[in-house]
């Protein structure tokens, strides 16, 4: 059976752990018409091959032997990385008892899902059926792929107001833009319409994740609280549940969130680095190694790898004494570090597995002063959060002997005067510091001295005294350059210009500031996401993706 005109054109990745299954289904797809049929028997193989290339059609089968990985995790992060193009057609494969578990999923990512035993007419009919979808939405996923936001909307709106086929999808997909957009509320009432057309988890997640986007993170959190009632395995919920407790400063309660997660979805190389970088932060070593050397195992080759990694790895083989273990991370971040001269992290992530190496060896003053060199950058620009935490985490192991000395308690002064901007940072910069009642006091009392200044000025401010607050808020912002009193100093300006323009050159000034020191506050605990990645988001890609974060940052 033909599929269609153009299948000769295709090119199809097919992704089985099964090598005479893998060989059946490839004969399938060429008889089918299939231009050219590439193969992959890992999970692994099969990522870097879709980061790499691009394939019309990917046929995956769920289930894979003697692994934890499955295709739906591997479908799953696809689509939540922007690595699957709209066009590509996502065919999942599964044993008849795994059904159930992948219907939604199935329907979700819109193209199609076979049972085995299936023959090669039923192939070819699920792939003459994706495809006659993908031609159906031509002008949706077309505007798309061209940045034509407002014009993808139009159409998919338009689709599912209608009841034409495929409606559930474009409503979905709307409901993404608006979200995308900035249109918080109309996009929560079109998820809860979906939810009420669908019952599907999906629409819940749709509407907690507009509700974040709206600030309302109660909200978010009871709706997410129903999605796990609904479905405790819903992966998803438990990413965005655990997100919402990192903000919030609980830290152990997000673990659990983050370990439900990737436990659940174990072939998921992002939930396996998050879940182990927060253990890491959290004390929890034996948590911390499996899923950090699970990541490693996934592959360094993956996009979605972060060479954070290595760094938490190097500091669990430094407590372990394993010399070697530490040298040969040192040695793949400086190679790491070679290729890209241009990357100031991975130079620092190199400096700093470079401190540990030279203590793991007993090389101590060498270590020592590698550390202090370190130590001397924490009022660069370019010094961010991930970096405070790893110099503090350095202090904290390599030169333990020096704890509560006059010169690790300046820099952990320094760090906190920097950082200290709410609760979940100052929890995380504890955590890095080694939790002892000395460090935590530092961190404390540098948060409150954060609030002391910021409540400062905006009493003097309410009480018309603003030219005088704002110089001294200035010094002080400019000084540690902690973004929470640069954003006041802009905000309080805004407020009085009309009273006191003079105001206006100083909140320049704090927002020139913020422009350089902009990726100070990016990430916490390890917790690194790109732009792209909302858990339970049905993504967009390509031009229309970038359109949609141009809007937000305006």
């Amino acid at each position: 059976m033909m599929v269609d005109r153009d299948i000769h054109l295709a090119r199809a990745l097919l992704v089985d752990g099964n090598t005479m299954l893998r060989s059946t289904t490839a004969t399938q797809l060429r008889d089918a018409g299939v231009g050219q049929v590439s193969t992959a028997g890992r999970i692994r193989d099969a990522r870097l091959m879709l980061e790499q290339e691009h394939f019309d059609i990917v046929v995956c089968t769920r289930e894979f032997e003697d692994s934890k990985e499955s295709g739906q995790d591997l479908l799953d992060e696809l689509r939540r990385e922007n690595l699957l193009p709209q066009s590509t057609v996502f065919l999942m494969v599964s044993n008849q008892v795994a059904y159930h578990q992948v219907v939604e999923a199935a329907e979700a990512a819109l193209d199609g899902l076979l049972v085995r035993p299936f023959t090669a007419a039923t192939l070819a009919q699920k792939l003459q059926e994706a495809r006659l979808r993908k031609r159906e939405l031509a002008d949706v996923l077309k505007a798309l792929d061209a940045g034509e936001t407002q014009l993808a909307f139009a159409h998919a709106i338009k689709r599912f107001q209608a009841g034409l086929p495929f409606g559930t999808y474009c409503g979905r997909l709307a409901a993404e833009l608006l979200i995308g957009m900035g249109r918080v509320d109309d996009a929560r009432r079109l998820f809860e319409k979906l939810f009420e057309r669908t019952q599907s988890t999906w629409a819940l997640l749709g509407k907690a994740r507009a509700e974040l986007g709206g600030g309302d993170k109660n909200a978010a959190s009871r709706t997410l609280t129903e999605v796990l009632k609904k479905d405790p395995q819903a992966a998803d919920a438990h990413d965005l549940m655990g997100q919402i407790l990192v903000e919030r400063g609980d830290f152990n309660a997000a673990l659990d969130q983050y370990l439900a997660a990737a436990k659940l979805t174990p072939g998921c190389l992002l939930r396996a680095q998050s879940a182990g970088s927060l253990a890491f932060f959290q004390g929890q070593r034996m948590s911390a190694r499996l899923w950090l050397e699970r990541t490693l195992a996934m592959g360094m080759q993956s996009k979605l790898f972060d060479e954070l990694t290595l760094i938490l790895i190097a500091f669990l083989r430094f407590e372990d004494k394993d010399i070697v273990g530490v040298a040969t991370l040192h040695r793949q971040l400086r190679q790491l570090s070679g290729s890209s001269p241009e990357s100031t992290r991975l130079r620092r992530l190199e400096a700093v597995a470079q401190v540990l190496s030279l203590a793991v060896s007993g090389n101590d003053a060498q270590s020592e002063q590698a550390l202090t060199l370190l130590s001397q950058q924490i009022g660069a620009d370019d010094f961010d959060l991930e970096a405070a935490n790893l110099v503090l985490a350095l202090w904290t192991r390599t030169r333990a002997a020096a704890a509560g000395s006059s010169d690790h308690l300046a820099v952990l002064e320094a760090v906190g005067m920097r950082f200290c901007t709410n609760r979940a940072v100052a929890e995380v910069l504890m955590a890095a510091a080694g939790r002892s009642e000395a460090t935590d006091t530092v961190v404390r009392q540098c948060q409150g001295r954060v609030m002391e200044l910021s409540e400062s000025a905006m009493a003097k401010a309410m009480d018309g005294k603003a030219v005088l607050a704002l110089p001294e808020l200035l010094a002080e912002a400019e000084r540690t350059l902690n973004s929470k009193l640069l954003e006041l100093v802009v905000l309080i300006a805004k407020r009085h210009q009309q009273t006191a323009p003079e105001l206006e050159v100083l909140a320049a000034k704090a927002a020139a500031i913020q422009l350089r020191c902009g990726k100070a506050s990016g990430h916490i605990a390890g917790l690194q996401r790109n732009g792209g990645r909302s858990a339970g988001a049905l993504q967009l890609r390509g031009k229309a993706a970038q359109e949609v974060k141009a809007e937000l940052l305006v």
